[in-house]
């Protein structure tokens, strides 16, 4: 399985089944985490870890304590496709996949938006 990147009529695909999303949080300056994974039905969140709590990011009462982090297992059912947008105080999203780490806009070549990630067709 692969992933695809979209924003602006360009696509990329990386040969990965898995992949991290991160980014800043834009009030509380604090580092926010998705572990995903590509699935047949579609694209899984599998884990959230949040760098302290605050406003609009309060950790579920299931959330553990590990290296700093709060870190869960959101109950979402799989998604589609993610669409991002970028907020100028919080930076680009950071994509992490196929042992790469850069911000979308490195991975697809132009800070284009929304930025659409979903499973490669076939």
């Amino acid at each position: 399985m692969s992933l695809c990147l979209a924003a602006a009529g360009l696509a990329v695909e990386i040969a990965a089944s898995a992949f991290t999303l991160s980014w800043t949080h834009t009030i509380e300056r604090t580092v926010w985490q998705e572990s995903w994974r590509v699935a047949d039905s579609g694209l899984v969140l599998d884990e959230a870890r949040v760098k302290g709590s605050g406003a609009g990011m309060e950790p579920p009462g299931d959330a553990v304590l590990k290296g700093g982090f709060y870190v869960w297992r959101p109950d979402l059912p799989a998604q589609k496709e993610i669409v991002l947008r970028r907020a100028t105080e919080a930076g680009d999203w950071r994509f992490c996949a196929a042992g790469r780490c850069a911000g979308l806009g490195e991975w697809l070549g132009v800070d284009a938006e929304p930025v659409v990630i979903r499973p490669c067709p076939g």
